[in-house]
C-alpha cells in the first residue's frame, strides 16, 4: 500500500513540476526582505487554496505569514510543512529560500493526491523572514507555538543531501552608548565619548574569546554613530552584537558575561549603556530517527551528493520550533560541494537546472516521509518518543 502510495506521490510532483519551477523562478525574480514577502505569500497562497486548502492569511504581526489545512478524513497525527521566502538584504535569494515554498507545495499536493485511507491533517505553514526578522520566533513569541503540529518538516537547498544534527543557538544584542559631545580640540575635558565605550566593549568581547570554549562565535558591527567628524567627540554609538553557541544554557551563561563587558565599558568612559536585547534562538533538538526517515527517501529517489549529516551550522528559527515539536529538514544539493549560502554562487545557481532538480528531489522527499508516517502510526510513535527523550534531557541540563 505504501510503496503504491508514494509511486502516485512522485508521480504527481513529476505531473506539476514546470508549475512548481515557474514558482520558484518568479520567487527569485521578486526578492523580498521579511516580513514584507507580498508577492511570494500571495503566489504560494493562492495555489494552495487553488488546490482546495483552507487558508489563513496573515499570523499574528506578520501580514505575510500563512497557515493552510487540508484534512484526510477526521482524527489521526498532524503533519506539518514549513516554508520560508524572503530573500536576503542587499543580495536577493543568496540562501535558496527561493525553492523552499514551491518544494513544500508540491510535496502537499502530491500528498493529496496519493493520500490513504487513514485518516490525518495535513498543515503548511508560511513563515517570514528568517533571514531578518526570524518569523518562526516572532510567531511562538506571540502565541503561534505549532505545537499543534505531530512533526514538522522542512527543506532547503545546498552543496549537499543532508540533514542536520545540531545548530548553533544564538542571542542578539543592540548596544547603544550614550555620552556626551563636545569639540575634541577646544574643550576634550567636557566629552565623554560613546565611540571610546564601544570602543572597550569591542575590546572585552576580544579578551573573553580567550576563556570560552571553542563552539563560541562572537560578532559585532558598528551600526550608528553620532560622529560628524574626527574633531567632535560623539555622543551617541550604536552596534549589533551577537552570541552563539552548541547550547542556547551555553548562549544565557555568556549573556551575564557579556552584559558585565558592555556596562563596565559604560563606568570607564562615564557614558550610559543601552542594551536592548533581541531575539534568543535555540539549539535544535535533533531527531535521529526523523533525518534517517528523510534520508532513507532521498536515497531512494537517487538524490544528488548524499552526505551525512552537517556538522558546522549556523542558526535558525527554525531550532526554536524543534523545542515544541519533533523536527528535521532535508537539505538537496543544488550547488557544488563546499559552496557556501549566502553567496554570489547560490544566487548565480537560482534559476539552474540543478536548483529547479532539487525542488522536485524535495518535494519527493517531504511527500515519501509524511505518507509513510501517515501509514505506520509505529514510525510516528518512535519520533514522538526520542524528542520527548532528547527534550528531557536538554531540560535537564538547564
Amino acid at each position: 500500500m505504501l510503496e503504491e502510495q508514494i509511486k502516485k506521490a512522485n508521480a504527481c510532483v513529476d505531473a506539476h513540476k514546470e508549475e512548481l519551477w515557474n514558482m520558484s523562478d518568479a520567487i527569485f525574480d521578486h526578492p523580498e526582505l521579511g516580513p514584507h514577502e507580498v508577492f511570494a505569500s500571495k503566489l504560494l497562497t493562492d495555489y494552495l487554496e487553488a488546490h482546495g486548502f483552507t487558508v489563513t492569511r496573515g499570523i499574528g504581526s506578520l501580514p505575510t505569514a500563512f497557515k493552510a489545512v487540508w484534512k484526510n478524513g477526521e482524527g489521526g497525527p498532524n503533519l506539518g510543512l514549513l516554508c520560508e521566502y524572503d530573500a536576503l538584504p542587499g543580495m536577493g535569494h543568496g540562501c535558496g529560500h527561493q525553492m523552499q515554498g514551491p518544494g513544500v507545495l508540491g510535496a502537499a499536493v502530491a500528498i493529496q493526491q496519493a493520500a490513504g485511507d487513514r485518516p490525518f491533517t495535513l498543515t503548511v505553514y508560511g513563515t517570514p523572514g528568517e533571514e531578518n526578522i526570524c518569523g518562526k520566533y516572532i510567531m511562538i513569541e506571540e502565541g503561534c507555538t505549532f505545537e499543534e503540529l505531530d512533526v514538522a518538516l522542512m527543506m532547503h537547498g545546498g552543496p549537499a543531501t543532508q540533514t542536520d544534527i545540531k545548530c548553533l543557538a544564538n542571542a542578539e544584542y543592540q548596544l547603544t552608548y550614550h555620552g556626551k559631545a563636545a569639540h575634541a580640540a577646544l574643550k576634550p575635558e567636557a566629552g565623554r565619548s560613546s565611540l571610546d565605550a564601544m570602543c572597550l566593549a569591542f575590546h572585552g568581547m576580544e579578551c573573553l574569546r580567550e576563556h570560552v570554549t571553542d563552539d563560541v562565535r562572537l560578532h559585532y558591527n558598528i551600526t550608528e554613530t553620532g560622529g560628524t567628524a574626527a574633531n567632535v567627540v560623539p555622543s551617541l554609538t550604536s552596534a549589533q552584537v551577537m552570541v552563539r553557541a552548541n547550547t542556547v544554557k551555553a548562549v544565557h551563561e555568556l549573556m551575564a558575561r557579556l552584559e558585565k563587558i558592555f556596562n563596565g565599558a559604560a563606568m570607564m568612559t562615564e557614558t550610559t549603556a543601552e542594551i536592548e536585547l533581541g531575539k534568543v534562538l535555540d539549539n535544535k533538538i535533533p531527531n535521529l530517527h526523523l533525518n534517517d526517515l528523510l534520508m532513507k527517501h532521498a536515497q531512494a529517489l537517487h538524490a544528488p551528493n548524499c552526505q551525512p549529516p552537517r556538522q558546522k551550522t549556523g542558526s535558525t528559527d527554525f531550532a526554536n520550533v524543534m523545542h515544541r515539536v519533533p523536527g528535521s529538514c532535508i537539505r538537496v544539493a543544488f550547488v557544488p560541494d563546499g559552496t557556501s549560502s549566502h553567496s554570489p554562487e547560490f544566487i548565480a545557481a537560482g534559476k539552474s537546472r540543478e536548483a529547479h532538480e532539487a525542488v522536485v528531489f524535495g518535494a519527493k522527499i517531504l511527500a515519501d516521509t509524511l505518507l509513510e508516517l501517515a501509514e505506520c502510526p509505529e514510525e510516528l510513535k518512535a519520533i514522538k518518543e526520542e524528542f520527548r527523550d532528547r527534550l528531557a534531557a536538554e531540560e535537564k541540563e538547564q
